[in-house]
């Protein structure tokens, strides 16, 4: 196909956004899941995956996405320490790099969103082209790089969103380290010092697939170093109460590595607050079916549904459910959320299944969430925590 036909498919595909977004915040109004799966996703699909990532961005940025009426229900609230979470449903790290869409995020139905991964300085990333849509799997292949606005940019503009009171919601910050860094470690600890006042949490990202510099992170004595220093800061902070730390885990774990782990977490100075699980995933044995599937990078979406769910299983068995978990992987229904839960979180993230559906696919879940919990006669979604683990 010629470029010029390129230029054109695109222009036209940017101007039919611009032409029913009056009509797509309608839409978010009133939960229409149909509009976007028929007219609105299969519209954006005919841009570049990272251009139309950007575009939505810049429309979350604008304000002018309205607040879901669908209204939040005490069964699905849930708390990891002193946090209180209105609904169990997240926004994954990765989809708001710069923390650029969070209040709009929260408008749209989010029980908390994470920002990042951010890093001291900003950095661009791997070389384009980086990202690609797996159509028939449901699933997305990043190379990204961690590139962000850096720690500065991304920390004036979330504490001018405090100032305001434009977000109220629980707010995460992903920290991750330069691919340039000589001393990883210092990025996450300054990370700690820089966020304290705006982060209602952070995660420590040691399992990126796509950035060299994490890979020694995953040795034994590495990461516990890591973790020492970085509790130990957060436990320097002079504010009160203090954010949470929470761990966010690769699925290719090795066998020796999640034991690894699990004794560098009884140690009274790795004692975090909370395990992410899980990453993407470089595993490429899983029946792919679109012609990207090949291409290198982390592996997000409907494919590493089972994959992280059996992961979040085996850490909720492994840490005699000690240590809160947020399960992220493939959950695009109520039911593979619920999954989850019974697995061993206590809360939920998305990020692929939200790019392929939209806004209403938040009501949607959380609507056969409660259904589900109701089904299983439990009070509150924190009851099935880890049911299907501890049978």
């Amino acid at each position: 196909m010629s470029g010029g036909i390129l230029k054109k498919i695109r222009s036209g595909a940017i101007a039919s956004i611009i032409g029913i977004g009056a009509f797509s915040a309608v839409n978010i109004y009133y939960d229409k899941q149909k509009f976007y799966d028929q007219i609105l996703i299969p519209t954006i699909q005919y841009l570049d995956p990272e251009l139309s990532h950007k575009l939505t961005i810049l429309w979350f940025k604008s304000g002018l996405v309205p607040k879901s009426q669908y209204k939040d229900t005490p069964i699905l609230v849930n708390k990891i320490k002193h946090l209180s979470f209105r609904n169990p449903l997240g926004i994954a790290a990765g989809f708001d790099k710069n923390g650029e869409a969070v209040s709009s995020l929260e408008n749209i139905g989010f029980g908390f969103v994470e920002v990042g991964t951010v890093t001291p300085k900003a950095q661009t990333g791997n070389d384009k082209p980086r990202v690609f849509r797996l159509l028939e799997d449901k699933a997305i292949i990043n190379r990204y790089g961690l590139n962000n606005d850096g720690y500065e940019i991304v920390h004036t503009r979330l504490q001018k969103l405090k100032q305001n009171k434009s977000f109220n919601g629980i707010l995460g910050i992903n920290l991750g380290p330069n691919e340039t860094s000589e001393n990883t470690i210092s990025d996450y600890v300054n990370g700690i010092t820089v966020f304290s006042d705006v982060a209602d949490y952070f995660a420590i990202n040691v399992s990126c697939p796509n950035t060299s510099n994490l890979k020694n992170l995953k040795k034994k004595e590495n990461l516990k170093n890591l973790l020492t220093a970085v509790i130990s800061a957060r436990n320097n902070l002079t504010i009160e109460p203090k954010p949470l730390i929470f761990l966010k885990l690769s699925p290719d774990l090795t066998k020796e590595e999640k034991n690894d782990i699990i004794k560098i977490l009884k140690d009274k100075m790795c004692q975090i607050d909370g395990l992410i699980i899980s990453n993407t995933t470089v595993e490429r044995s899983l029946n792919l079916k679109s012609s990207s599937a090949s291409e290198p990078g982390g592996l997000s979406g409907l494919p590493l549904k089972e994959h992280s769910t059996k992961l979040i299983a085996e850490m909720f068995k492994l840490t005699k459910g000690s240590i809160p978990i947020i399960g992220v992987g493939g959950v695009f229904t109520g039911q593979d959320a619920y999954e989850k839960v019974k697995a061993g979180a206590s809360l939920i993230q998305l990020y692929t299944s939200f790019t392929f559906h939209g806004p209403p696919l938040i009501a949607n879940i959380k609507k056969e969430l409660q259904s589900l919990v109701n089904d299983d006669n439990y009070g509150n979604i924190a009851e099935a925590v880890g049911k299907d683990s501890k049978k």
